[in-house]
């Protein structure tokens, strides 16, 4: 697929935002973090990027957001490095995202966050910004992660449904991304022993030596194509349907 196809404001000039009749837009939401020996640091970012890129494409008048590389990584940051932001932080600056976006009449918004440690943020900022601007429509895929291993083939997965920091589905869809920044030879992760009903707060060298959690080793490009296409299906049957229904919650399931 060539940038060209892609509907990015960064590389869009003004005529071209003006004649292209957006009415909606996606923003990706990422962090930058340890993310074990075997994958790059943005591999939240670059994930969440690659579906906000794949649905836009697909989409009608959906406008693709410059991407937030860095949100709230703080119980990563017991490996080097850790760029983060303060939740409230994170939050104000969605928040203000959001105001950009309604003061020039872009009144539709999906955001693809890539980072478990940005969703209190997520829910926060729309939940506050929604109640004061009902005119302002939000839906979030919170946890790709989640959701791929509830749409992908049962057995898809060999190990903790393919969960993990790092694991075998998140790895898997970097190897769909871009398997030139995974090394295969370096995975190596752990599941980790923890409470089944009440969640510990643990900080990440508490659970695993190796800055990973789950099984990187069972990784395949496949799996990855498998995520990748129940994701960026169910995403753009969404958008349709919401635009039929005018971003309205009636009927939306049917």
């Amino acid at each position: 697929m060539s940038d060209s196809s892609v509907k990015s404001l960064l590389k869009m000039r003004g005529h071209e935002y003006k004649e292209g009749k957006y009415d909606k837009a996606v923003l990706a939401v990422g962090s930058t973090e340890y993310h074990g020996e075997h994958l790059p640091y943005g591999t939240d970012t670059l994930i969440s990027e690659h579906f906000a890129r794949e649905v836009s494409t697909r989409t009608k008048g959906l406008l693709m957001l410059p991407t937030l590389p860095i949100g709230m990584s703080a119980h990563y940051s017991s490996f080097p490095l850790a760029i983060t932001l303060k939740t409230d932080t994170l939050m104000r600056v969605l928040t203000e995202v959001f105001e950009s976006l309604n003061r020039h009449g872009l009144k539709r918004l999906l955001i693809i966050n890539g980072h478990d440690g940005n969703i209190p943020a997520i829910e926060a900022a729309t939940n506050e910004y929604r109640s004061s601007h009902p005119e302002f429509k939000i839906a979030v895929l919170d946890a790709w992660w989640v959701t791929a291993g509830q749409l992908v083939p049962e057995g898809t997965f060999e190990v903790w449904d393919g969960l993990g920091h790092g694991g075998e589905g998140e790895t898997s869809m970097m190897l769909r991304v871009d398997p030139s920044l995974v090394d295969m030879k370096k995975a190596k992760g752990v599941v980790p022993d923890l409470p089944s009903h009440v969640q510990y707060k643990w900080t990440f060298d508490e659970i695993t030596p190796y800055g990973v959690t789950g099984d990187p080793t069972k990784a395949t490009p496949e799996k990855g194509r498998l995520m990748n296409d129940a994701l960026v299906e169910l995403l753009v049957d969404f958008i349709e349907k919401m635009d039929e229904n005018n971003w309205e919650l009636k009927d939306i399931n049917h």
